[in-house]
Formats: C-alpha cells, structure tokens, sequence
C-alpha cells in the first residue's frame, strides 16, 4: 500500500503544484496529505474543479483534479468543451468506485463502464499500481505535458493509504 505523503510528494515532484477536487472516502488520505499540506482547493462538483484546474493551468500551474469515478459523469461537458478543446491539460486522479463489482450498487455501472468511457471520450488513462508507481507518474506527466490534454491516474481501493484502516 502507498502511503498518501509518498504519494503526494511524488505529484509533488513531479511538478504538480495545484490540487482540487472533490472528496470521496478512497482519496481521503491523499485529501488529507494534502490538506496538512494547504496545497488543496475543494470544489463543490467535479465540473468545477476542472474549470478551477483549466483557470491555474492559465495561471502557469500545474494541476491535479481529485473525483470518484461518478464525478466523470459530472464533468465531462467541461473536459470535452473546454480542456479537449482548448488543450487545457490537467491530471484527473480518480478513484475507481465499483471496481470488478465489490461496492455499493450505485457504483457499478460507473465502475464497469468507466476505462471504455474514458476511451470514447479520448482521454489517455493508467491505473495506478503500488510496484509502478513512479513510472505511472512519470507516465502520466510526459502524456499531459506532450498532448495537452487531461489524462486519468485510476486508483483502486487499497492502493493508496486512506483514513481508516
């Protein structure tokens, strides 16, 4: 399991140096890591945290978006219209609820369907495992940096370090 600091520091070095999003009990730790850190904007919905994202990224920042799977649903008029578009490039680090199933019954079809609606929609999408870690990282900052667009990090339950054991 990746400790949520680890991890954190890492999207550090990579140069990540805005964070917003909207919580969700899987990236509690990162949240919170992040929190401690004051590097963490909430949003109210995921549309708006990829609008806030597109606004730093004109700022000269870089940024990460924090959602659950479901928040896709959410914010995919702003991540066509205006990232896609625009080439306004920023991570979306997203829990991946429902995973093979094994959650609650509002997830599944989010969890199944979720890496062919990633596909359709053409964003470049890894999951994150603890032995890859850093190459998915360096991945993930090459493919938004080269192709200026939003690129999906998925995270499965256990691979990051939450709140609660």
């Amino acid at each position: 399991m990746i400790e949520s600091d680890v991890f954190v520091q890492a999207l550090e070095n990579l140069g990540v140096n805005f964070f917003t999003g909207v919580p969700d009990s899987l990236l509690g730790g990162i949240i919170e890591e992040l929190l401690t850190r004051k590097l963490y904007t909430p949003a109210v919905r995921e549309d708006e945290a990829v609008a806030m994202a597109a606004g730093a990224y004109m700022a000269g920042k870089v940024s990460a978006v924090l959602m659950q799977n479901s928040g896709l649903g959410t914010a995919l008029n702003t991540l066509i219209s205006l990232n896609m578009i625009y080439r306004q490039p920023c991570i979306l680090l997203v829990s991946w609820r429902g995973f093979e199933g094994k959650d609650a019954p509002e997830h599944l079809v989010m969890g199944e369907t979720m890496p062919q609606l990633l596909d359709t929609m053409r964003i470049p999408h890894r999951t994150l495992s603890e032995p890859t870690m850093m190459d998915d990282l360096r991945w993930v900052g090459q493919t938004v940096m080269k192709q200026r667009i939003p690129v999906a990090l998925l995270i499965k339950k256990g691979i990051i370090k939450g709140l609660h054991p």
